[in-house]
């Protein structure tokens, strides 16, 4: 997982992604290609169908963004930020006039990343399948 200390993302194509932090970091470079009206719930719904594939493939890859897994809980525990709608709709209610909700989405988790690569307790399992649909 990347972190601070990391060179900067460079474009490439999708399928050169090696783990769903690397294809974040390409949609972060490229925002408005991936989410062009800016909806985080359209990223809500690229991550779920990121994740089904996962499943489908059999691939066991650490997967932080279901309703109820940790990126979840680092938002309510950390920052008081939670909705029965998930992480998203929480994310877009929270922006401001100064920040765009997919700007925010970024900012929050580069700070769950560092949290999480300083506690490497926090448990990412992707056992689960169970999740909101789009």
């Amino acid at each position: 997982m990347p972190t601070e200390d990391t060179p900067p993302a460079t474009a490439k194509h999708w399928q050169d992604c090696t783990d769903v932090y690397d294809f974040l970091d390409q949609i972060r470079l490229r925002p408005g290609m991936w989410l062009p009206g800016g909806r985080l719930q359209d990223l809500q719904c690229i991550l779920v169908g990121y994740r089904v594939a996962l499943g489908v493939h059999s691939i066991d890859e650490p997967f932080a963004f279901w309703p109820e897994a940790d990126f979840t809980r680092w938002l309510h525990e950390k920052h008081g930020i939670s909705s029965s709608l998930g992480w998203a709709a929480a994310i877009e209610q929270r922006a401001t006039a100064e920040t765009t909700p997919v700007e925010e989405f970024f900012r929050l988790l580069d700070g769950y990343r560092r949290d999480v690569a300083r506690k490497p307790a926090l448990d990412a399992k992707t056992s689960r399948l169970s999740g909101p649909y789009c």
